[in-house]
């Protein structure tokens, strides 16, 4: 099981991370909280015990990143698991016909930098903190998981640097595992489909019950708690390695 774990859950304040670091604490792990100062880290963190801790960070910063590594190997002795679950969207046409504007750049190169640099960078630095880990029967020291979007597939309109962030997320998943196969770390990618998460909230309740109708079985918007499960999951499970998964009541998005 996730006992004894460690884990380090990047976007762990809120929706799907915080929903995995109430798991892994539940579970009997320990979880270091990776947010940005500004988010409810601190509070989370403090309200779970001593087997949680807060690291405010920002995914794209190398330094960062690097004291939330550490902070896990100085506070708990060690980083078993990574979960990447930071992440920011925008919803913008490539080109806006009305307006006569095409979709902003720098908004674009954000999003890109944010989802798949941001993942990226927590992924290379965490994988050195594992290598020094004392390796199982299996060869087996650590476990990375992502997370990705059904966007990567089925991106709807609007969802270009969406889509194309998270499909870089998806394209780099089998590259990064064989990478860090010899090292015994495993990397796999979870592509959620609609989850009840803040990133879904701010929309209008009837344009999310009208999400809901689209999943075909369970035809509801996903629980976070029902991502936190195949984390765990995933971690427990030595066999699954770069793959995607998707976790979506079998939606296909239409356009």
């Amino acid at each position: 099981g996730a006992n004894g774990m460690v884990g380090l859950v990047t976007g762990g304040a809120s929706g799907l991370g915080r929903a995995t670091v109430e798991r892994l604490v539940q579970s009997g792990a320990s979880a270091v909280i990776l947010d940005l100062p500004s988010s409810d880290g601190q509070a989370l963190a403090s309200s779970l015990g001593e087997r949680c801790a807060f690291a405010p960070a920002d995914v794209t910063s190398e330094a960062d990143v690097q004291s939330a590594v550490s902070l896990a190997r100085e506070k708990f002795g060690k980083l078993d698991l990574a979960v990447n679950c930071a992440g920011i969207a925008v919803a913008v046409k490539t080109y806006n016909v009305k307006k006569d504007v095409p979709h902003n750049l720098e908004d674009f190169q954000r999003v890109i930098n944010v989802n798949i640099a941001g993942t990226f960078n927590v992924i290379r630095l965490a994988a050195g903190a594992m290598g020094k880990n004392e390796p199982d029967a299996d060869g087996h020291r650590g476990c990375i998981i992502n997370t990705a979007s059904v966007a990567a597939f089925d991106g709807q309109v609007g969802q270009a640097a969406y889509s194309a962030s998270k499909g870089g997320i998806v394209g780099m998943t089998l590259p990064i595992a064989r990478d860090l196969a010899p090292m015994g770390i495993r990397v796999i990618t979870i592509a959620p489909g609609l989850f009840s998460t803040p990133l879904l909230a701010g929309l209008p309740e009837k344009v999310r019950s009208f999400l809901a109708r689209q999943v075909p079985f369970p035809s509801r918007l996903g629980d976070p708690a029902e991502f936190a499960h195949l984390v765990t999951s995933l971690a427990e499970n030595p066999m699954i390695n770069g793959e995607v998964i998707r976790l979506d009541g079998a939606i296909r998005m239409q356009p």
